[in-house]
């Protein structure tokens, strides 16, 4: 039987493409197994999935900062490094997956250990602690960005982001009825974030006036940031955010203002979504989403602009700029290799896996 060990956790973005990967590689006939921490969100998000086996492990947090822990911690390290020794050998998997946060380097390590192979996945544009100190121990680190790919050298490939399929699930009739609009004229949806996006939302209410001659407009504002004085504007719906509606929405949407975060360039990107990237500015984080929103409109995939430079009037200017493009944006995007993620990371698993 082939048999996968799956790892990866402390947040989501550390879960969700291995649950993106898990359905077809049971399809594919693979037994699935994960190792978590014992108390992280991996474990709430996995444990009850059918047909995955979770194995719980000693984790220490990889701090660069001062703290108490830093003493103890090493040792809880350790002591996961020989349990997952133990379990490599139980299990005798082909292969490991492991896609970063502070869980995956004892699993990356005690593989090594056993002689197992393993594919690390980078999502941002520098790779994180834990992956930088498990490249040396893994077969290739596959990057969402070609610049991570650039900088791991011979061993970083650029493959894009496994995504969920249910995300291309989706329906433009049924978008534009669940959110009362019509087929009458293109849909601009604006994404600021799970917690909304303050600037965004004031610029484009103030251009909404201007924006709502020509388009209908989907807002995802965040939470706690209805206007309730527009309820019920014509081609206005504000929503604080989605969940199992959002494939109904991207297929609903012509184009898109939206933050930059990796998984939703990702999607962007694998949905062919003609976007205006509006990265958080510095003052705000620690620059990665401007860095990913440069690298987007280098390879032409995006246009973008920055917080800084954004009014009511530039907005509504750079919206129109975006529509009247979106043909050469799409173009680009159906001509880039790593649109498909989920495909080209699977791919890699088969052909690096430990031939029973």
């Amino acid at each position: 039987m082939k048999r996968i060990v799956l790892t990866g956790g402390g947040t989501a973005g550390h879960v969700t493409p291995n649950l993106a990967l898990i359905p077809p590689l049971q399809a594919q006939g693979w037994d699935v197994h994960y190792i978590g921490s014992e108390q992280g969100i991996e474990r709430e998000l996995i444990s009850q999935l059918p047909g995955v086996t979770y194995h719980a492990v000693a984790t220490g947090k990889l701090r660069r900062y001062a703290d108490l822990k830093n003493f103890t911690d090493p040792f809880r390290v350790l002591k996961g490094v020989g349990q997952c020794v133990g379990l490599m050998g139980r299990l005798r998997p082909q292969i490991v997956f492991a896609k970063g946060g502070f869980v995956s380097v004892p699993v990356v390590y005690g593989a090594r250990m056993r002689g197992v192979p393993v594919l690390l996945h980078e999502s941002d544009m520098t790779p994180g602690l834990a992956n930088r100190l498990s490249v040396p121990f893994a077969q290739k680190l596959l990057c969402t960005f070609p610049e991570a790919a650039k900088m791991a050298g011979h061993k970083g490939l650029h493959v894009g982001t496994p995504l969920r399929p249910e995300l291309f699930s989706g329906k433009r009739e049924e978008g534009l009825r669940r959110f009362g609009l019509k087929d009458d004229r293109p849909v601009l949806m604006v994404v600021g974030g799970s917690t909304g996006a303050q600037a965004i939302n004031r610029a484009l209410r103030a251009a909404l006036p201007q924006l709502l001659e020509c388009f209908q407009v989907l807002h995802l504002c965040g939470k706690g940031n209805l206007d309730v004085s527009l309820e019920g504007t014509p081609r206005y719906c504000q929503r604080e955010y989605l969940t199992d509606e959002m494939p109904d929405a991207y297929a609903a949407a012509d184009i898109l203002v939206s933050r930059a975060g990796s998984n939703t360039l990702s999607e962007i990107l694998a949905l062919n979504k003609p976007s205006l990237l509006i990265p958080y500015p510095k003052t705000a984080s620690r620059g990665d989403q401007i860095l990913n929103a440069q690298s987007f409109e280098q390879r032409g995939l995006a246009r973008v602009l920055y917080q800084e430079d954004m009014t009511p009037e530039v907005l509504l200017r750079r919206v129109v700029e975006v529509y009247r493009e979106r043909g050469e944006l799409i173009d680009a995007m159906e001509k880039e290799p790593s649109s498909d993620g989920l495909g080209n990371v699977l791919k890699y698993i088969n052909q690096y896996a430990k031939k029973a």
